[in-house]
């Protein structure tokens, strides 16, 4: 780790300062890991591990290999950490650290320092938008360039070695595990020397501890840091002579002997635990009961809200549930564990040591195991907020996580249904924050489990996988979903009936897979029918009545229905905002930037336009998702398309058009169907801002329409449609001929998949006719102009802006041909309606006045 510059101003405290354990007031000796840790001057990023042979060597400076503290448990790793943190505070402005146990606490934690660095103001921002952006922050060392960032008992190099951060700040991570050594920097970390060990317990134990004494009694525990503060509290809080201490230890129990240590602890680590833990039986058996049942926690802290709120709804009746219940018995049972250094007291959170929680459970029969398992799992699940979908519970559930995903709560084993509840209940509240990743890895686990343990058409299960059909469809994996949700829901109807809960909540998720999967008229039939369940089920202004509307829609729409899809978008919309429906802020905002879509797709471009932007604005406030939200991400692309249509707003959108499709990729990667959308939309800003532009746009363009195939499979209408966008850019950079080829693939697609008078297909029509006339195959491109023009006529109406662009054209076409009265005549019928219907300052009545040729083109509404 580097030592910033001397030059930079010192503070007393840093200005962020993250989650950082108490200081321990008898920290003894490391002062030689605490020099590697400052002195690592060819390395900003620094692991501690296990003594196992020399360090490694210094790499370049200018692209720092992480490095790391490692150790087993108990020498004292985060103890190193913690003191370094506040040893070296005054040298950074920012310090955060993380309890990397498990990759969602870890991918949590960085998602609330984006948080707490204003890179977003609403909490319900996506986690892997708000990841990338803290990394980004980081590295760029904007708006702190001294940070430091600690992974602590980061176990599993693989699940978070692409989430360290990188920049001109330190990252201090702690583990047990050697993988380490092959991807990073280490220090090697072993137990106390021996004067370490004196020193430590000399300062634990205040009175009657010679020097002599405290020299017998590290060598006996084998100066293992746990063990001698195990050691030390039973001294300091009994007075006990450290003859009478050796004496005990000596005289344990033959059984634990005979059992042997942890692997790779000194035998009397164990008799040392168990001094402090029968002493603690002696003065308040009920404390023993409340650590046993945290044993069967992860090892990071425990929220104490969790106990009050759990013991408050679980009514066992256990002596664990009595003590919880009263908050007085639970501070004096609190304070009692922490006398004998049992537990960690660190603000209103409780820490038990992974080898104490691994110790504790290993005392117990498997019968007793179950018990304070269970009961375990009681409290979490009646401590979980009741409804995920509000954003100011999530840090509840946070706290949760990574209890409800350790290995030794066993939650997933569980048949209980009130810990199925739980698990179902942490699978929401990660798919609605946007932690995809981590909601996909946790209700995968569930499944599995439950399936096994249940079979395929239990309840549990089905709900499950409903989630994981949602969760996979937002990720792009739409084979996957449709596979998950096409299942279940077959096995529901049977299992369940018609009109249960989950039969229909995976009837309206299906709708969506069908659209999905381009079958956009089974999608408006399915939709239809489920409407007719769900208000008979719930009544017609519920929140779930309210979201199918919505979907229906878009069904609606996507058939070339756009004055229907914008009554129920605005029926929507209008019951949504009433507050007592029950609908998220993700269903407003969905309804909000639909009714643009559809007032676009019906011409009307200013209101598409005004709609647009109040969504947007609302999406971006901190009352609204945040600027990083998918659905926020889907209203500034609807906004951006508008613009599209106002050539003095243009240059402005490519500008936030470019921020958001760098947002879109860094939070959900390239190939997102939401990333792909902006990325095509941003290729035709360009192509009508200026022509300078072109040869970026056709690239851009180019690379998109390769991953739409890869995408939503080489059939799917929104596959077409970005090829018809791509041969417009070939078009107007001169290739025509490239052009007439890719139109006429979507044309041919496009008619078989809609049929030949959808708007999509008339689009590639009409552009295909421009390919034709382009390279001097006037005839051809008269007819397909006439056909088309007829056709748009009847399913658009005469005055639509895709109607008159196609007679603009068609009328240029029949001029070229020698029609020249013809021509005239619908040239100047079709410039006229443009007049009356858009005004004189549109683009399109601009460029059909000067005869120039208009080319529709395609933007994907999201499934």
């Amino acid at each position: 780790m580097t030592v910033p510059e001397a030059s930079l101003p010192r503070g007393s405290v840093p200005v962020i300062w993250g989650d950082v354990p108490t200081r321990n007031k008898n920290f003894t000796g490391r002062d030689d890991i605490l020099d590697l840790l400052r002195e690592g001057v060819s390395s900003r990023v620094t692991a501690v591990l296990p003594e196992s042979g020399p360090r490694s060597s210094a790499s370049d400076a200018g692209n720092p290999i992480p490095q790391g503290v490692h150790g087993l448990g108990g020498v004292g790793k985060t103890a190193i950490a913690i003191e370094y943190a506040w040893r070296y505070r005054s040298d950074y402005d920012l310090v955060w650290w993380i309890a990397a146990d498990q990759l969602p606490s870890v991918r949590g934690s960085l998602a609330e320092l984006a948080l707490r660095l204003n890179l977003e103001a609403a909490p319900a921002a996506g986690v892997d938008g708000l990841i990338a952006a803290v990394r980004d922050a980081l590295r760029r060392g904007e708006p702190y360039s001294r940070w430091l960032i600690v992974f602590d008992n980061a176990d599993q190099p693989e699940e978070i070695k692409d989430l360290i951060p990188t920049g001109p700040g330190d990252v201090l991570i702690t583990s047990r595990n050697h993988r380490w050594e092959s991807v990073i920097k280490t220090v090697p970390m072993d137990v106390f020397r021996p004067k370490e060990s004196r020193d430590f317990l000399l300062r634990r134990v205040r009175k009657g501890l010679t020097e002599a004494d405290a020299d017998r009694l590290a060598k006996e525990l084998g100066h293992l840091p746990l063990a001698l503060e195990q050691a030390g509290a039973m001294l300091a809080e009994t007075g006990m002579p450290a003859d009478e201490y050796l004496r005990l230890l000596r005289e344990q129990p033959v059984e634990i002997m005979n059992e042997g240590p942890p692997s790779g602890y000194p035998r009397s680590m164990t008799a040392a635990w168990k001094l402090s833990v029968d002493a603690v039986k002696r003065s308040r058996p009920q404390a023993l009961e409340v650590l046993r049942c945290c044993a069967f926690f992860g090892p990071e802290p425990i929220p104490r809200d969790v106990f009050h709120r759990g013991a408050q709804e679980t009514g066992t009746g256990t002596a664990v549930a009595e003590v919880l219940s009263d908050p007085i018995a639970t501070a004096n049972v609190m304070r009692e564990l922490a006398r004998y250094a049992l537990i960690t007291l660190d603000g209103n959170a409780v820490k038990v040591h992974r080898l104490i929680q691994a110790l504790l459970r290993d005392e117990l029969t498997a019968q007793q195991q179950a018990a304070y398992r269970h009961e375990a799992h009681l409290i979490m699940a009646a401590a979980v907020p009741d409804n995920p979908d509000d954003a100011t519970t999530w840090v509840r559930f946070q706290g949760l996580l990574p209890h409800v995903n350790a290995e030794a709560t066993e939650l997933h084993l569980s048949r209980e249904l009130e810990a199925r509840d739980l698990a179902r209940g942490l699978i929401r509240y990660l798919y609605q924050s946007g932690d995809y990743t981590s909601a996909l890895t946790l209700t995968e686990r569930f499944i599995e489990q439950w399936t096994a343990d249940s079979g395929a058409d239990d309840e549990n299960v089905l709900r499950a996988q409903r989630h994981l059909g949602n969760i996979q469809r937002l990720m792009g994996r739409y084979p996957e979903a449709y596979k998950v949700t096409e299942e279940a829901l077959a096995r529901a109807r049977v299992a369940l009936g018609e009109d249960d809960p989950t039969t229909l909540s995976l009837r309206t998720g299906f709708g969506a897979d069908l659209r999905a999967n381009g079958r956009f008229a089974a999608a408006r039939e399915l939709d239809t029918e489920s409407r007719t369940l769900l208000e008979r089920k719930y009544g017609p202004k519920d929140g779930r009545t309210l979201r199918l509307l919505s979907s229906l829609a878009l069904d609606h729409g996507l058939v070339n229905d756009y004055n229907t899809a914008q009554e129920l978008y605005e029926l929507a919309f209008k019951e949504m905002r009433r507050g007592a429906s029950g609908a998220t802020t993700l269903d407003v905002i969905g309804a909000w930037f639909g009714i643009s879509w559809t007032l676009r797709l019906r011409g009307k471009f200013g209101d598409a336009l005004d709609v647009a932007q109040d969504a947007r604005d609302y999406g971006q406030s901190a009352s609204g998702l945040g600027a990083e939200h998918l659905y926020t991400l889907r209203s500034v692309n609807a906004y951006l398309i508008a613009c599209r249509r106002l050539p003095d707003k243009r240059l402005d959108a490519l500008e936030e058009s470019r921020e958001a499709l760098d947002l879109a990729t860094r939070r959900h990667g390239e190939s997102n169907p939401d990333t792909l959308a902006i990325a095509i939309g941003m290729s035709n800003l360009m192509r009508t801002t200026d022509v300078s532009y072109h040869e970026k746009a056709l690239e851009l363009a180019d690379a998109t329409a390769k991953r739409f195939a890869a995408v939503y499979g080489a059939n799917h209408p929104y596959n077409y449609g970005c090829l018809t966008d791509l041969a417009l850019l070939k078009r107007v950079t001169g290739d025509a001929a490239t052009a007439r080829q890719l139109d006429q693939e979507a044309l041919q697609g496009l008619t078989a998949g809609l049929g030949q008078s959808h708007h999509y297909t008339l689009t590639a029509a009409t552009n295909l006719a421009s390919d034709l006339a382009a390279l001097g195959q006037l005839e051809e491109a008269r007819a397909i102009g006439e056909d088309t023009l007829q056709r748009l006529t009847t399913q658009l109406g005469p005055d639509h802006a895709h109607t008159l662009c196609c007679a603009a054209n068609l009328a240029l076409d029949m001029i070229a041909l020698g029609d020249e009265e013809g021509g005239k005549e619908l040239q100047g019928k079709t410039v006229r309606l443009f007049a009356d219907t858009y005004g004189e300052d549109s683009p399109d009545y601009l460029v059909a006045v000067g005869g120039g040729r208009l080319d529709p083109d395609f933007d994907p509404p999201a499934i």
